[in-house]
């Protein structure tokens, strides 16, 4: 018994030891910063952008009637300006992403 009273002694005295000693500075109403530099958010712009128009790209080709075979669907458009316009919004993201933003 006797050991729980100074168990609970010591928990009340490490409270009140505790409140007011956080080293975190409360911060101001002006005090505000983002995650990422501003370069990073236009070369997250710039590669959703990319992604964008890879898509754009990479649609259509179809055919209206199904007995008609469309040779549109295999165009270089669609092979190889459209996905590597897609990898390139990847890897522009991925880019994005890493760069540390410069210290003022």
């Amino acid at each position: 018994m006797q050991v729980l009273e100074q168990l609970n002694v010591t928990m009340k005295n490490k409270k009140e030891n505790a409140v007011g000693t956080s080293s975190a500075k409360p911060q101001e109403k002006g005090d505000f910063s983002f995650v990422f530099g501003k370069l990073n958010y236009i070369l997250l712009i710039a590669g959703v952008v990319l992604l964008a128009l890879g898509y754009i790209l990479l649609c259509g080709g179809g055919s209206e009637d199904p007995n008609v075979f469309n040779d549109a669907m295999f165009d270089t458009r669609r092979l190889v300006v459209a996905p590597v316009c897609i990898l390139a919004g990847f890897v522009v993201e991925i880019f994005a992403i890493m760069v540390k933003p410069k210290e003022k």
